[in-house]
């Protein structure tokens, strides 16, 4: 493995670890869409360009940035008072080790099973664009009226929210 996907790598780990360590919710939002990015990286180093691409646009661009305006517009980002881990930590870390070592498990066993050679895609990112812009562009417009009206919604909530407090 070349020292890119290692650096990418210990980025995307670094800002996973950082989004849930750090105890301001507008840095743990910024730390998502460094590890965003990172994820991004590594899909463009690996010549999966629609995968790479698709997660600029749709994380980086609008899942992060919407979490970020919702955080600052709903007042989320003031550091908690009272501490912020569960008194059954100790039990969730537990589980979350037996998760991992069952998901690793499988990966593991998996390996074995999956043959040596990989076919190359046929669909081309051309081909996947002229699918989204021609067969299905309503569904597509469909979901962008929906992300929009949503946004809309949580503006109008967080404005009624901050209204009322006075």
């Amino acid at each position: 493995m070349s020292a890119v996907f290692w650096i990418l790598a210990a980025l995307t780990v670094l800002g996973g670890l950082a989004a849930v360590t750090l105890k301001n919710t507008v840095h743990c939002a910024l730390a998502v869409t460094v590890a965003f990015a990172g994820l991004a990286l590594l899909y463009l180093q690996l010549d999966a360009q629609f995968a790479g691409f698709a997660q600029i646009l749709v994380y980086i661009g609008a899942v992060a940035i919407l979490v970020v305006f919702a955080i600052l517009l709903t007042r989320g980002s003031e550091t908690p008072k009272q501490g912020i881990f569960s008194r059954s930590w100790f039990t969730g870390m537990t589980i979350a080790a037996g998760v991992f070592a069952v998901l690793g498990w499988a990966v593991i066993q998996s390996s074995q099973v999956l043959p040596d050679e990989t076919v190359a895609p046929s669909v081309t990112v051309n081909q996947i664009g002229n699918a989204l812009l021609g067969r299905y562009v309503l569904p597509l417009e469909i979901v962008a009226l929906l992300l929009t009206a949503a946004l809309v919604g949580a503006v109008i909530v967080a404005m009624h929210e901050k209204g009322e407090s006075k």
